[in-house]
C-alpha cells in the first residue's frame, strides 16, 4: 500500500537540481518547489542579470549554478557537493524549427545532456531523475487519444532526441537501478512563454496588439494543450511517487487534457477573453505537412500518480492572457520589443 499524498513531508529540506533553470517550465516550477521548502539549485547556461527579461529572473531562495548540461563533471560535482536527491531535467533544445536547422547541436544538448544527468545520478547512488519529454514523439497517423504504449517516432531531430533521452532513462533504470521517470506533456502554454512562434503566445500577442493572427495552414489541426501549472503538478507528483514505488522506475507518463483543440478554436477563445472578437484570424490555408490530430490519454497518470488537470483550456487561457496583460509592459520596467524571446534551451 502506498503512503498518503503528503507534499510537505516529501519536499521539506529535499535538495533538488533543476536543469534548464531559465526555461518556461522552470519559471513556474522553481517557485512551487521553493514554496514546498525544497532546497533548489538551478543549472543555467548563463546567470541571469538585473536587466534580463522577467521570465529569466529566478525566484529568491534559488541557488544558481552556471554551466552546460553536457558537462558531466560539473553535474557530478553539483550532485555530490549539494547532496542532490532529485534532478528534474528540463534543459533541452525545445524549439523544433531550430532543432531541425541545427541537428548536431540539438542531439548534443538533448541526448548527451540526458546521459550526463543520468550518469551523475548513477554515480551518486542517491538521486532520482525526472526527464521532460513530449507527446510529439508519437508522430502522426495513429488513433487518438494516444496512450503510452503507442509507437513513437523519430523522423525529425527534436523527436529523435527526445526518444533517445527516454531510452537512456529506461536503460539507467533497468541496468543501474537509477529511479527514473519520464513525463510526456501535451503542448504546454501559460504566462512567461515569450516564444511568439508558438500558437498561443502568438495569438495573445496579436490580440493585445489589435492585429489579426496569421494561420499558415487551415487552422483545423488539433493538439492537446495543457496549462503550465498542471504540468508543474505532474512533475511534483511524479517525483513523490517515484520515491514511494519502485515499480514506476523507468516508466513514461502522458499528461494532457485528453482532447484536441484546433488553432481556430484557440483563436476564438483568446479573442473573446481579450475582448477583441472583431479580429478574425487570417487563414492562409497553405499545406504544412503537420499531423492532423494528436491528443493524449492520461489515464495512467491519473491512476498511478493521482494526477489530473485542474484547469480547462478556457481557464488556462484566461490566466495566460491575464499574465501577459500584467507583465509584458513590466519587462525591463518599460515597453519591450515583442520579438524578444525566452531562453530556447529548456522545456
Amino acid at each position: 500500500m502506498t503512503e498518503p499524498h503528503d507534499p510537505g513531508r516529501f519536499w521539506r529540506g529535499r535538495s533538488v537540481l533543476v536543469t534548464g533553470g531559465t526555461s518556461f517550465t522552470a519559471y513556474w516550477l522553481l517557485p512551487e518547489l521553493i514554496r514546498r521548502d525544497a532546497q533548489v539549485i538551478a543549472l543555467v547556461r548563463r546567470r541571469p542579470g538585473r536587466n534580463d527579461l522577467l521570465p529569466h529572473r529566478l525566484p529568491p531562495g534559488t541557488a544558481v549554478v552556471e554551466g552546460a548540461v553536457t558537462d558531466c563533471g560539473l553535474l557530478r560535482g553539483i550532485v555530490d557537493e549539494r547532496e542532490v536527491e532529485t534532478i528534474i531535467h528540463l534543459a533541452a533544445q525545445s524549439l523544433e524549427s531550430e532543432a531541425s536547422q541545427e541537428p548536431a547541436a540539438t542531439l548534443d544538448v538533448n541526448v548527451r545532456g540526458a546521459w550526463s544527468v543520468l550518469e551523475a545520478a548513477r554515480v551518486s547512488g542517491q538521486c532520482q531523475v525526472l526527464i521532460a519529454s513530449s507527446g510529439k514523439i508519437y508522430g502522426g497517423g495513429q488513433p487518438c487519444p494516444l496512450d503510452e504504449d503507442a509507437p513513437v517516432s523519430g523522423n525529425r531531430p527534436y523527436e529523435a532526441s527526445k526518444v533517445c533521452a527516454e531510452l537512456l532513462g529506461a536503460m539507467y533504470a533497468a541496468t543501474y537501478a537509477v529511479p527514473t521517470g519520464i513525463l510526456r506533456c501535451g503542448n504546454l502554454f501559460g504566462g512567461g512563454d515569450l516564444n511568439w512562434s508558438r500558437s498561443i503566445p502568438g495569438l495573445v500577442q496579436s490580440a493585445l496588439r489589435g492585429e489579426r493572427f496569421v494561420i499558415r495552414g487551415d487552422g483545423r489541426t488539433t493538439r492537446d494543450y495543457l496549462y503550465i501549472e498542471d504540468a508543474v503538478d505532474g512533475y511534483v507528483r511524479l517525483a513523490e511517487k517515484l520515491a514511494q514505488d519502485r515499480s514506476l522506475h523507468g516508466q513514461a507518463f502522458n499528461i494532457g487534457l485528453g482532447r484536441g483543440t484546433s488553432v481556430l478554436e484557440l483563436s476564438a477563445m483568446v479573442l473573446h477573453i481579450a475582448g477583441r472578437t472583431g479580429l478574425d484570424p487570417v487563414v492562409l490555408g497553405a499545406a504544412t505537412g503537420e499531423t492532423p490530430h494528436q491528443y493524449l490519454n492520461s489515464d495512467k497518470a491519473r491512476r498511478l500518480l493521482q494526477w489530473s488537470p485542474r484547469h480547462s483550456i478556457e481557464e488556462g487561457l484566461r490566466k495566460t492572457v491575464s499574465w501577459y496583460r500584467q507583465h509584458i509592459q513590466q519587462l525591463h520596467g518599460k515597453e519591450v520589443s515583442w520579438s524578444q524571446t525566452l531562453d530556447p534551451i529548456g522545456a
